[in-house]
């Protein structure tokens, strides 16, 4: 774990579930996968530790929905670095899942490039190119729904207490991604624009504070069933926004854990 000096508070939070193996997972830091004028883009590639040689795993990418120079601004750190981007990376390894975090200035384009790198290099990074899922949060949702409607096809996604899609006729996300930071690149998109057999996991929390938030998870729930996707969903009533990083209790840890068995089913790990 890197430096915590000048971080935010909430950037050195990590996930509350712990299993064996977490911190002897192995990490590959700063792979470049592109490049732009500003220079390299980067890669932390998350494994176990007990991969056998030459073995291809199923990967998840940690999407990250918010660019780097601003998040570092306002939190210390880039969101690659952050507490609960390094334990859930670690989490994930530990379930036999590499995990892939990485840094970014444009997120729609380098979130996209990020796939298709992954893909077009899969083999060299140990990672089966057929078993590849997103995994994503709060902010950073938006643009892992668009990945999933507009990226490299990938297996699965686990949103976690995510803004979702407006509903239908509503503007709500578009404003608080611009109050907020996030990108928002599905703007007047629906759920029956994402491909009809990606199962996706979604965790709710009841008492999320968040504005809106969970106004456009309830209506996206709406529109997933409206359009006969296959989803997951995890409703925790009494739980707050960043219930992995911030309850510390056992409605948390089994939430986690549904995700974990959700992604290495569907990623068959």
């Amino acid at each position: 774990m890197g430096d915590q000096s000048g971080r935010h508070e909430i950037a050195t939070k990590r996930v509350v579930y712990r299993i064996p193996g977490m911190e002897a997972v192995t990490v590959r830091s700063d792979l470049e996968y592109g490049r732009n004028d500003a220079g390299p883009l980067t890669l932390d590639l998350y494994a176990p530790s007990d991969r056998k040689p030459g073995a291809l795993l199923p990967a998840v990418v940690i999407v990250a929905g918010y660019p780097d120079p601003g998040f570092q601004k306002y939190l210390g750190c880039r969101f690659k670095e952050m507490g609960a981007t390094e334990s859930w990376g670690r989490l994930l390894a530990a379930s036999g899942i590499a995990a892939i975090a990485y840094a970014n200035r444009e997120p729609v384009a380098d979130g996209r490039a990020l796939l298709e790198f992954v893909h077009e290099n899969a083999a060299s990074l140990g990672i089966d190119a057929e078993r590849i899922g997103l995994w994503s949060c709060s902010g950073n949702s938006p643009l892992a729904l668009a990945l999933l409607m507009d990226g490299p096809r990938v297996q699965c996604a686990a949103f976690c207490y995510g803004y979702m899609l407006d509903p239908e006729g509503a503007d709500i996300v578009g404003p608080l991604s611009r109050a907020y930071g996030f990108v928002n690149p599905c703007a007047g998109r629906s759920a029956g624009d994402l491909p009809p057999d990606v199962p996706l996991f979604l965790a709710r929390a009841g008492q999320d504070q968040t504005p809106r938030l969970n106004e456009t998870m309830d209506a996206f729930v709406r529109g997933a069933l409206g359009a006969n996707l296959p989803i997951t969903l995890a409703n925790l009533p009494g739980a707050p926004h960043a219930f992995d990083l911030m309850q510390d209790d056992e409605a948390s840890r089994d939430v986690i854990r549904q995700i974990l068995a959700f992604l290495r089913h569907h990623l068959r790990a």
